[in-house]
């Protein structure tokens, strides 16, 4: 049919693509004669039942179409194309398992800024980094990324907004992405890495490798 198009080739209707006719633009048309009954596929997946026969050519809607009571759905037959395929009794994907049980599908250094003026030496060292050659060796690694902000100066110790950003960038450090982190800030800003290590957790060598964090100063 030139005015209507077939989305998957087990599908029972199609598609209109023209305005105008008995059915309107982007409804569905019925491919072949539908008995009663029979489980109507769109895209391949059943999206309801024929609540009575349905000739070929004809509207498929809301009048002619239902979904069928809990546990109704009817098995595709020959007609309708084959079974869905059965799926593998484990599912795998590419990944990283970290130490403390979770498992990332990226593997990078997070340079994180711990207040707004050292936000630019991340940024700048994040993209000299990637640009440099120095990541060539190191073909597991996927990318060094920096996490940057506005903020941290000048900020009350233990207030909402400094433990908001105290448990975002810990966050980012920790997150199974991420396989080492460094924080970089000048030492004067009351956001101390020393004070979220405690609040959150040990950043000691016996740590995981995604929770080593490294505190150095921007010069």
């Amino acid at each position: 049919m030139a005015d209507a198009l077939l989305l998957h080739p087990d599908d029972l209707v199609l598609v209109r693509t023209r305005t105008g006719g008995a059915v309107p633009f982007g409804h569905k048309i019925a491919r072949r004669d539908i008995a009663a009954g029979e489980t109507i596929l769109k895209f391949g997946q059943p999206i309801g039942v024929a609540t009575q026969a349905i000739a070929k050519g004809a509207h498929v809607h809301s009048h002619n179409l239902a979904l069928p009571d809990a546990g109704g759905w009817a098995a595709p037959t020959a007609a309708t194309g084959a079974a869905a395929p059965k799926l593998p009794a484990r599912r795998t994907f590419d990944g990283y398992k970290r130490p403390d049980g979770r498992v990332g599908t990226r593997n990078m250094i997070a340079l994180c800024a711990t207040v707004n003026c050292s936000a630019t030496v991340v940024q700048r060292a994040a993209l000299e980094l990637g640009m440099d050659g120095s990541l060539d060796p190191y073909p597991n690694v996927d990318a060094v990324v920096a996490f940057a902000h506005g903020s941290g100066c000048g900020m009350a110790s233990g207030t909402e907004g400094a433990i908001l950003l105290e448990r975002t960038l810990w966050g980012h450090a920790t997150h199974p992405n991420v396989a080492a982190a460094l924080f970089v800030g000048l030492g004067c800003e009351v956001f101390q890495v020393e004070q979220m290590k405690r609040r959150f957790g040990s950043g000691n060598a016996s740590a995981p490798p995604q929770q080593r964090l490294l505190d150095r100063a921007s010069r």
